[in-house]
């Protein structure tokens, strides 16, 4: 866990990401975001294991907007031999705000560090804009 984290995860779209994370997420990313054993080895299909979401892993290095598109459309590693996505696609299980809000929630597992870095990446890249939202 990132230890130094002023990063508050009591907001309610916090919670909310922290819920859909856990309810979704967790059972291949873990609970507190630790991952599968050996993340780093590739299966027998070429596979890596689902990657740690702290200050240990690489969530932290992409932008809001490859990180939405991850959970939106799922992943297929390029080492995979076969023609399945190694992780799901969520856009047709979660809305569009639960996908930021797991993003978001996400952040709370990083160093303020790691948060900067990852901010710099989503300058450029930020969450694809939702429609149909009214304004507050």
């Amino acid at each position: 866990m990132a230890e130094d984290r002023p990063f508050s995860s009591d907001t309610p779209q916090l919670e909310d990401g922290k819920r859909v994370y856990r309810q979704y997420c967790a059972s291949c990313h873990g609970t507190q975001g630790e991952g599968m054993p050996n993340w780093e080895e590739q299966n027998a299909l070429g596979e890596l294991p689902a990657p740690p979401h702290g200050p240990e892993g690489h969530t932290w290095k992409h932008s809001d907007a490859m990180l939405y598109r991850i959970i939106a459309e799922g992943w297929r590693d390029p080492w995979n031999k076969t023609d399945r996505l190694t992780m799901p696609a969520y856009q047709e299980v979660l809305a569009p705000s639960e996908i930021r809000d797991v993003v978001n929630y996400l952040k709370t597992l990083w160093t303020q560090e790691q948060r900067r870095h990852q901010a710099d990446e989503s300058i450029e890249n930020p969450f694809p804009i939702q429609t149909g939202i009214p304004p507050e």
